[in-house]
């Protein structure tokens, strides 16, 4: 139970007090009046002796009895009805309340710290650390419990109110004063007429109520004088009289009123009546306000205790009503007396609320008054009740025949064997068995109760012990069980405890009382005392079954109360009960709310969900919070009703949806309700649907407009799409590229990359740049968490805007979201949006910048309510909720808002950042809105989606500048530039021929005549007319826009030739559009649009080259240096692209130094036709040509009718981006050597000379045409492949990528490619000061400084018979293949020293000088006259001559022998 401000003995000792009655004359009732009090309420705060008390017992020995109380009441001739008596404990309770604002009484049970007193809502918060003292102060002492005032209260009333009953005298007067005024005119005669009232009350049998203890009850006479009135003296001779009538122990004089009134207000005389009348008020005022009937005649019977007298009919002998008598006698009160009755009721509540009480009374009346009780208890009360113990002792061993009293027999009773007592279910229902009075038994009971009330524990107890006895054998249930339930009080509060609380007692009489007498008053008075005496014990877990057995239906503030404290109990025990308690404080809040107690209710419910909170127990919680939120409306709390249905809606609901619907309607309700009591004020936070703050995007840019038939727009970027960091990376790169370029190779400071889309993963630490009259887009995530469909209607973006001219100095004020500010920012609002059960749903909001400055995003506001279909689910009744037929047909809606708060990345990057949590800044909300800036729209014209590697498609890009101010600087960056090209410098110059037109290629071609077949048609290009070279980025592209601007609403379209990827498979190929304004602006300088194009490409063909010296020594035109190229061309396709055959058209060179001369091809066919799997090779002879430095030769072998001028767009523009990206990847390869090479200049220069002989820069162009069948009809498709020749002898292809080639050309082709290609060596790391020396050159190239050839005739005829030695003129050619000066040594001596070459060719011999040492120029011709003399015919090899070659002024250490490329065979004849 909670902690009681009294001890259990003192609430049992205050419980029982002997009562006396009080009987006034009507001059007595006024003087008393004049201080707003009637007799008995002026002496009630005195009725507590101050001094022990000492009285004999029957056997004379000294009884002490400490802190005694009496209880003097008005004679009352009615007893209290059950009705008024429900109610005044009702009011009772419902007036004691928790004192708001007082520090919150805290109790720790295991892992909960439960705060028991606070009866708000903030019952259910985290608590503070500022608790922790009271925590400890509370553990620390005795008592640790929280207090229940509204529990005392209703306990000590109940006890108060309860109604004397025959079976016990507790209750019964054992004595009344007679209160007469000295200032009557005879005083004397006045007592006497009270005295026979009394008497006749007392004894008539007109009068059953009240009750007396014995027939001769103690009559003591008070003379009541008014000291403000003087007559002092005949106050003293009346009192003088009434003391030789009635003798000095029997009457005493009074004396009150002694301060004038009209003194002084200054003095402060202390008010100890209100805490006693408080109650008292409750009472009268609720009796009177329940009138309804009234009889005239009874009027005397009407005035309560505590009324003014003026009202009274005059009656001398005037006795009240209890006051808590509702029926009447029938009848019919009179208008007047009925006014009368209300006036006298708003008076008394006014006296009791302002008007203070004892106004004539000083601190010496007071002392009086309290004298005058100790007079009254020390001479007359207490020697009459040890008189009437004696005698009733006296008469009961007179009538028993006892030898002894029986107070000296007490031992022997009980000191014997018990006599076994009876179970209830034994005994027969006599409980309506009656004594006649002078039973006794009763008087047996009527003395233990006598000395129960003067403390005398030990003597009522063997008087309570042998009464039970004769009860229970005379089977009287009803005194068997008053009996035991005093036997047991009785043992309890004996001194010294001589024997254990007999709890089976208090078991037994409870029982009795309850079943067999079905008087539930009696055992609930059995249940209060043994709870608190068993607590006392620390019996907690006795008390709370005590409690919780008389919890019944017919009682609901009692069974409230008694759970509540049964609760307490749980919570109490050594080892807490912490759920049992919030169990029963469930139920005693569910009493408390049956009762009508409904703030009681509201804390039971809030104390209870301390414990329920948190703990997963989601429909404990949903029920609590439901029924906290429906008592505090009712309370008119609606804060804290809004708040506990905020709590239910928001928790994950594990109800069933009709359940939520009922939960929903009725917050919406209360939620209505609260905001029409201040409709001004700001929207509050409403709790649904959830808000994924994080997963909010803002969008910047208008909706693009869709394809329109072969029109594709770019796919730039929208809200559909899903964030790729990869790709965003990519896009970041392109534009800090192009950035780089304007800027001429660095980028700002303040350079912002563009982002579009702003989301959890995009870097949102800076504020983004919006621009004025252009949308921007906020994509909220709603989710709906219950299984109710929700709609929000008028649903719209709410904003702080705050204008800036960013060109001026000044700033504008800031502006709140209103009516009147769409001239800045328009809000578009969504009218209707439905979310359907536990779905998450993204709503996307509009907000339309009209001026600059800075905009702030703060959250969203609607309308939150339900669907029509949504209240009638499972048939429900869609009006259940706090008021049936308050919700609307569509339901019921009310308006809020929700913020967005979106938290930033954690901050991870100093030592600090790192050992706390702090988070960035996170401003995806708070956009700039900046000046206006042009807006580009792109649209593609037959665009492919599919091509074949190498394939050349033209399509055209439309260029749409949408906004109001022109736009310039439009460039495109690409990671893959060799996919596209808007065409060179030239492409405006050379249109299309008539023939290309007709056949739709993309190619500009001329007719060409028939005898020019594979001979080389030259033209030349310079790399600059195609852009590349001229030291811009390869990836960053100029649009060649018509005066480089576009105006506003202008559009123009430009053609744009494709080449598909030489790899196979699907392509994702970004461009990146760059654009400016022709104003500069501060915040923007730039904009971008972005398009993704997907091209799928499959295979064509696959071609390999080698190249390699010719054996000729000399051209057609007598210069040296000739080559033959070699091109091996495969048709890879599959057949399942549709693709018939390839035709090969045409092949170009591309070289600076190179050009191709003539095919020499064996074949008479003038086509090449390939079909799936064929393959062709193709020879033709290359010769050097002029050495230009710039521009390009182009040669054009053609196999059909046309000629493709390679050097035009868009061949060039595709053959330029593959120099170009080859030249990028050869150039980053060997780009880390770049260092090493500075180590040593020289010999690095030596070796490069060297290599640079066998390198040769040729570049092939394949030209074809593929015929495909699509839907019955043929396609003529047309492509180009390149292939880069750099080294002699090595063979080169046209995609060099390794990846699935094996596959593609067999195992025996890519074992032969597998030794060609580089092979994946691992990543090795080295320290750079390591520098190793540079790798020698090869052999290989070392062989190739020189080029000899040997002119002979191939046969000799020659007369060995009449010359025998045979001399034949050989000229041997050196070549100088490098740029340098070459030193050559040539050695004739060389003899072969195989045997084979001996056996096979025979042996010959130079004649003349046999070796030479010459120096030739870079690229020179040297021809040498030799002399070879034979002996005899045969066939002999010339090739003998050794040529060693090395570079001038250098050392030998390169000196190598020049190989000869084969052998020189010469037949010499005999004639």
């Amino acid at each position: 139970m909670a902690q009681c401000v009294q001890s259990v003995q003192e609430f049992i000792q205050d419980s029982f007090v002997p009562l006396v009655a009080a009987l006034c004359s009507e001059e007595a009732e006024r003087l008393t009046r004049r201080n707003n009090l009637s007799f008995a309420e002026l002496v009630r705060p005195f009725c507590r002796l101050t001094s022990e008390v000492h009285m004999r017992d029957p056997n004379n020995q000294l009884h002490i009895i400490k802190n005694l109380k009496i209880a003097v009441n008005n004679i009352v001739t009615h007893p209290p009805q059950p009705g008024a008596i429900r109610k005044l404990l009702n009011d009772v309770v419902s007036v004691s309340q928790p004192a708001e604002g007082l520090v919150a009484n805290v109790i720790t049970a295991g892992d909960y710290d439960l705060n028991i007193s606070d009866r708000s809502v903030k019952a259910s918060v985290p608590w503070y650390s500022n608790w922790k003292e009271t925590l400890m102060e509370l553990n620390t002492s005795t008592f640790y419990s929280a207090t229940t005032p509204w529990f005392e209260s209703y306990r000590e009333c109940f006890l108060q109110s309860m109604p004397a009953s025959d079976h016990e005298f507790l209750n019964h007067y054992v004595a009344c004063m007679l209160v007469v005024s000295s200032s009557e005119p005879e005083p004397v005669e006045q007592f006497l007429k009270l005295s026979q009232e009394q008497h006749r009350i007392q004894h008539s049998s007109e009068y059953s109520y009240p009750k007396w203890f014995i027939p001769n009850t103690l009559k003591y006479y008070v003379l009541l004088h008014d000291v403000s009135t003087g007559e002092e003296q005949r106050a003293d001779s009346i009192y003088e009289e009434m003391k030789q009538r009635y003798g000095t122990q029997g009457c005493y004089l009074l004396k009150i009123n002694s301060r004038v009134s009209n003194r002084g207000t200054d003095e402060q005389i202390p008010d100890p009546w209100s805490q006693y009348l408080q109650k008292n008020t409750i009472q009268n005022q609720d009796c009177y306000e329940d009138y309804t009937a009234v009889s005239s005649k009874n009027t005397d019977h009407l005035i309560s205790d505590g009324l003014d007298s003026e009202i009274k009919d005059g009656l001398s002998n005037n006795f009240k009503t209890h006051p808590l008598q509702l029926d009447h006698p029938s009848g019919s009160l009179d208008s007047a007396d009925y006014t009368k009755a209300a006036a006298s009721l708003q008076d008394s509540k006014k006296s009791n609320s302002g008007t203070p009480h004892g106004a004539c009374l000083t601190l010496t009346d007071h002392d009086r008054i309290r004298q005058f009780i100790q007079e009254f208890t020390f001479r007359g009360l207490l020697p009459h009740i040890e008189k009437t113990i004696r005698q009733l002792n006296d008469q009961l061993i007179s009538r028993k025949g006892l030898s002894r009293s029986l107070f000296s027999a007490t031992k022997k009773w009980f000191s014997g064997s018990k006599v076994p007592e009876k179970s209830i279910n034994e005994l027969k229902n006599t409980s309506g068995l009656l004594y006649p009075p002078e039973a006794p038994e009763l008087q047996i009971r009527k003395m233990a109760d006598l000395c129960f009330l003067v403390q005398h524990y030990e003597l009522a107890y063997s008087c309570y012990h042998t009464a039970k006895k004769d009860f229970l054998n005379d089977q009287a249930m009803l005194y068997a069980a008053g009996a035991l339930e005093m036997a047991a009080v009785s043992a309890f509060l004996q001194p010294g405890a001589p024997r254990p609380y007999p709890a089976h007692y208090m078991e037994t009489a409870i029982q009795t009382y309850r079943d067999i007498c079905k008087n539930m008053v009696l055992a609930e008075r059995c249940v209060l005392l043994s709870a608190e005496i068993l607590k006392s014990q620390s019996k907690y877990s006795e008390a709370a079954a005590l409690l919780i057995r008389l919890t019944s239906e017919d009682s609901d503030l009692r069974s409230a109360l008694l759970l509540e404290q049964a609760a307490h109990c749980f919570i109490n025990m050594k080892s807490p009960m912490v759920r049992k308690f919030a169990f029963h404080m469930i139920l005693a809040g569910h009493r408390f709310s049956k009762a009508g107690q409904k703030k009681h209710a509201l804390r039971c419910y809030c104390q209870a969900m301390q414990v329920y909170k948190g703990k997963g127990w989601s429909l404990a919680e949903d029920h609590i919070n439901f029924t906290i939120g429906r008592q505090s409306f009712t309370l008119r709390q609606l804060d804290n009703a809004v708040s506990a249905f905020r709590h239910i809606l928001i928790n994950d609901s594990k109800q069933p949806p009709a359940q939520q619907g009922a939960f929903l309607r009725e917050y919406l309700y209360v939620y209505k309700n609260a905001t029409q009591l201040s409709p001004d004020g700001p929207l509050p936070q409403l709790p649904l649907p959830y808000i994924n703050s994080s997963a909010t995007r803002v969008f910047f840019g208008h909706d693009r407009r869709p394809a329109e038939g072969e029109k594709q727009a770019a796919t730039h970027i929208s809200l559909d799409q899903e964030y790729d960091s990869e790709s965003s990376q990519q896009w970041k790169e392109l534009e800090e590229q192009v950035v780089s370029v304007i800027n001429k190779g660095t980028i700002p400071s303040n350079f912002q990359p563009t982002q579009f889309c702003l989301n959890r993963y995009s870097d949102n630490s800076k504020f983004p740049l919006a621009v004025i009259e252009e949308l921007i887009t906020v994509e909220v995530s709603f989710r709906n968490p219950l299984k109710v469909p929700l709609l929000l209607t008028d649903l719209s973006l709410l904003w702080k805007f705050q204008p800036k001219d960013f060109n001026a100095k000044h700033d504008g004020e800031t502006k709140e979201q209103g009516m009147c500010d769409e001239d800045m920012v328009g809000t578009e609002a969504i009218p209707e949006f439905l979310i359907n059960s536990e779905e998450t749903k993204v709503a996307r909001l509009k907000l339309f910048p009209h001026q600059t400055g800075e905009l702030h995003i703060l959250g969203v506001v609607y309308n939150l309510g339900t669907v029509q279909g949504a209240v009638t689910l499972d048939g429900i009744d869609p009006s259940i909720g706090l008021q049936s037929g308050k919700f609307v047909s569509n339901g019921l809606s009310v308006r809020g808002r929700q913020d967005l708060e979106i938290q930033g990345p954690r901050l991870n990057n100093t030592k600090e950042e790192k050992t706390s949590i702090k988070y960035g800044p996170d401003r995806r909300l708070d956009p700039i809105i900046t000046e206006e800036m042009p807006l580009l729209e792109v649209f593609f014209i037959n665009f492919p989606t599919g091509l074949l590697c190498g394939e050349i498609r033209k399509a055209y890009v439309e260029f749409v500048n949408v906004s109001k101010c022109p736009l310039t600087a439009l460039k495109v960056v690409s990671k893959h530039p060799e996919f596209f090209t808007f065409g060179g410098n030239t492409a405006v110059l050379t249109p299309l021929s008539p023939s290309a037109s007709e056949n739709c290629s993309a190619y500009k071609t001329v007719v060409t005549d028939p005898t020019s077949v594979r001979t080389a048609l030259l033209s030349s290009a310079s790399s600059a007319d195609f852009g590349v070279g001229t030291g811009g980025s390869l990836e960053v592209i100029q649009v060649p826009l018509p005066d480089a601007v576009l105006l506003p609403g202008a559009s123009v379209q430009l053609p744009m030739w494709l080449r598909g990827p030489d790899e196979e498979g699907v392509h994702e190929i970004n461009f990146l559009f760059y654009y400016e304004s022709i104003k500069r602006h501060s915040k923007m300088c730039h904009r971008v649009l972005r398009h993704t194009a997907v091209i799928c490409t499959s295979r064509s063909l696959h071609i390999r080259a080698t190249v390699c010296r010719s054996n000729a020594l000399g051209d057609e035109e007598g210069r040296g240096d000739n080559m033959l190229v070699f091109v091996d061309v495969e048709n890879i396709n599959t057949s399942e692209t549709g693709v018939k055959e390839f035709h090969i058209v045409q092949v170009s060179s591309n070289s600076k130094h190179w050009k191709l001369q003539k095919s020499v091809n064996i074949s008479g066919d003038k086509d090449t036709k390939l079909a799936s799997r064929e393959r062709a090779k193709l020879c033709f002879k290359a010769v050097r040509c002029k050495n230009s430095e710039e521009n390009y030769t182009f040669a054009d072998i053609v196999f059909g009718n046309e000629q493709i001028i390679s050097s035009t767009s868009p061949c060039a523009d595709f053959f330029f981006q593959s120099l170009s990206s080859e030249f990028k990847r050869t150039h980053v390869q060997s780009h880390p050597h770049a260092s090493q090479r500075a180590a040593k200049q020289s010999f690095d220069e030596t070796v490069r000379l060297i290599q640079r002989c066998s390198e040769v820069d040729l570049n092939i162009v394949v030209l074809w045409k593929a015929y495909v069948v699509e839907d019955n009809k043929q396609l003529i498709l047309e492509g180009q492949h390149h292939v880069a020749l750099n080294t002699v002898g090595k063979e080169a292809f046209s995609f060099p990528q390794k990846q699935g080639f094996k596959k593609i050309l067999g195992n025996s082709d890519w074992e032969d490619l597998e030794q060609e290609l580089p092979e994946t060596v691992l990543l090795k790391f080295f320290r750079p000061e390591n520098t190793p020396v540079p790798a020698r050159p090869t052999p290989e190239q070392l062989s190739s400084l020189i080029k000899t050839s040997l002119h002979y005739p191939e046969s000799f005829n020659h007369s060995f018979h009449q010359k025998s030695l045979c001399l034949v003129p050989v000229t041997l050619l050196l070549s100088n293949c490098s740029q340098a000066v070459v030193d050559v040594l040539i050695d004739l001596r060389h003899k072969t020293t195989s045997s084979e070459a001996l056996e096979i060719h025979g042996s010959f011999t130079w004649l003349g000088q046999t070796q030479y040492k010459l120096q030739l120029k870079g690229q020179e011709v040297y021809s040498l006259q030799l002399k070879a003399c034979f002996v005899h015919t045969g066939v002999y090899n010339l090739g003998t001559p050794r040529v060693f070659a090395k570079l001038v002024d250098q050392v030998t250490l390169f000196e190598t022998s020049q190989q000869n490329s084969m052998p020189a065979l010469i037949i010499i004849n005999n004639i």
